[in-house]
C-alpha cells in the first residue's frame, strides 16, 4: 500500500510539474483584534430584565422581538400550534358554509325550473305538449294547418318572380329583382 508522508512522494506524482495560477488565490489566515473576546457556550442573562424567571419556576423567555415581547421557544411553538388548530378550523367552516351556498343555489335552480314547467321533473314523461282550446277536435285542428300551409305557400309564390313553365331563377333578370323586392328608382 502507498501512503503519502511528508518525508516521501509517489513517484509519480514527483514528476508532475507545479504552476501557480495567477486566477487562484491561497488563503490567508485572519488577524483578529485585540479586543477579540470568545463566545461564551451559554446565554447570558436577560440585560432588558425581561423574564427571571428560573426562580419563581416559569422558563426564561430569552426570545426577544423587536417591539420588546419576549417568549421562551417552547411558548411560540405552542402558540404555533394553536394559530394553526384555528386555520384549520376556520377552512372547515368555510368548507361547510361553501357546500351549503352550493345547496341552496341548487335548491333554488331547481325551484326555478319547477316554477317554469311543473311537473317536467317529477314525472318520467318527457314528452310535454301544449294544451288544446276546449272544444277545438282533431278535425279542426289538420284543417287549421291546411290552410295555414296554403296560405303559406301562396306567400312564397308571390315573392319569387320564376315562372312556373320551367325557367329557372338563376334565368331570371336580379334587376327586375331587386326592383319588384325594393321598388324601382325612377
Amino acid at each position: 500500500m502507498v501512503t503519502m508522508r511528508d518525508d516521501r512522494t509517489h513517484p509519480l506524482l514527483a514528476q508532475v510539474p507545479l504552476t501557480v495560477s495567477p486566477f487562484v488565490t491561497l488563503p490567508t489566515a485572519a488577524t483578529l483584534p485585540y479586543t477579540y473576546k470568545n463566545m461564551p457556550s451559554t446565554l447570558p442573562s436577560s440585560s432588558t430584565g425581561i423574564g427571571g424567571g428560573a426562580a419563581t419556576g416559569e422558563k426564561p423567555k430569552y426570545v426577544v422581538s423587536s417591539s420588546g415581547h419576549a417568549a421562551h421557544p417552547d411558548d411560540i411553538v405552542a402558540s404555533c400550534k394553536q394559530l394553526h388548530a384555528y386555520i384549520d378550523r376556520l377552512q372547515e367552516k368555510a368548507k361547510s358554509d361553501l357546500l351549503a351556498l352550493e345547496e341552496r343555489i341548487r335548491d333554488r335552480e331547481l325551484a326555478e325550473k319547477r316554477r317554469v314547467a311543473p311537473g317536467w321533473l317529477d314525472s318520467q314523461a318527457r314528452l310535454l305538449e301544449p294544451e288544446r282550446k276546449p272544444g277545438a277536435g282533431p278535425a279542426a285542428a289538420t284543417a287549421g294547418t291546411s290552410a295555414a300551409d296554403s296560405s303559406l305557400a301562396g306567400q312564397l309564390a308571390g315573392m319569387s318572380i320564376a315562372q312556373q313553365d320551367g325557367v329557372s331563377e338563376m334565368a331570371v333578370d336580379q334587376g327586375e329583382e331587386l326592383d319588384r323586392a325594393f321598388g324601382g328608382l325612377t
